[in-house]
């Protein structure tokens, strides 16, 4: 079970949204370089970065942020964030991300996300952001009609190599994750899925840890560690 300890960028700030919500965000102290740092130096492998400025505006607006974090750190970064075409995918496999999440441009258009899996081989990861049972786009502000089961179905062999499976209703509100609709994603896809979205304690870990499925690769922790219920020492002795 990888943990992929999240920061979220906007303004080169660490914030925390609730359910995707701009207008009602968290912003902490440390930036991201300094809270990358802080899991590097606990001995994480794995970090989730979400640009946010990069959702709003369709640029790699903190790619020198990226970049100095993959130079600094020994981090497998995955990042993601309004990644729209070719050129924003490169600049970040060029900056030294593992992988390069798309989201929105994918779900709407899936010959893009075909021909970057084709393009791009074992670097693109999948972003299936969930609410009621559907997609969400656009920064989640706009549901897209696809059923997320059976988008997944549909692209299933193209050659994604990581899925972010969230569940919106769950996401910043430390309720604990979907793991029922986690595993259901799992069972179907042919790639290794990422849980995500309201992990409240250390509880909610070893629960996906004890998942009777091996397609299930790791869990991403975001704002249960800013806040404080999940400490980072206790995190790593048992999990990283």
């Amino acid at each position: 079970m990888k943990i992929f300890p999240a920061i979220d960028i906007k303004d080169k700030k660490c914030v925390r949204l609730i359910k995707g919500d701009f207008d009602n965000k968290t912003e902490y102290k440390m930036s991201p370089v300094e809270q990358a740092r802080k899991y590097s130096d606990y001995g994480f492998k794995n970090l989730h970065i979400v640009d946010l400025d990069g959702a709003l505006t369709g640029e790699t607006i903190n790619l020198d942020i990226i970049q100095d974090i993959v130079s600094k750190f020994d981090l497998k970064v995955e990042i993601g964030g309004g990644i729209r075409n070719f050129d924003s995918i490169q600049k970040y496999i060029d900056a030294g991300a593992e992988k390069v999440i798309l989201g929105s441009a994918a779900i709407k258009n899936k010959n893009f996300l075909k021909e970057a899996c084709e393009k791009f081989s074992k670097k693109i990861a999948l972003g299936l952001d969930s609410k009621n049972g559907y997609l969400s786009v656009s920064g989640w502000k706009e549901s897209s009609n696809h059923l997320t089961l059976d988008y997944l179905k549909e692209i299933n062999n193209y050659g994604v190599s990581r899925i972010i499976y969230t569940d919106i209703n769950r996401d910043g509100m430390k309720q604990s994750p979907n793991f029922e609709e986690s595993e259901k994603v799992a069972n179907i896809s042919n790639c290794p899925v990422i849980i995500s979205g309201g992990v409240s304690s250390i509880d909610d870990i070893k629960k996906a840890k004890k998942l009777d499925n091996k397609n299930i690769e790791g869990i991403i922790i975001g704002k249960a560690i800013y806040d404080g219920d999940i400490r980072l020492d206790e995190l790593v002795k048992e999990y990283a």
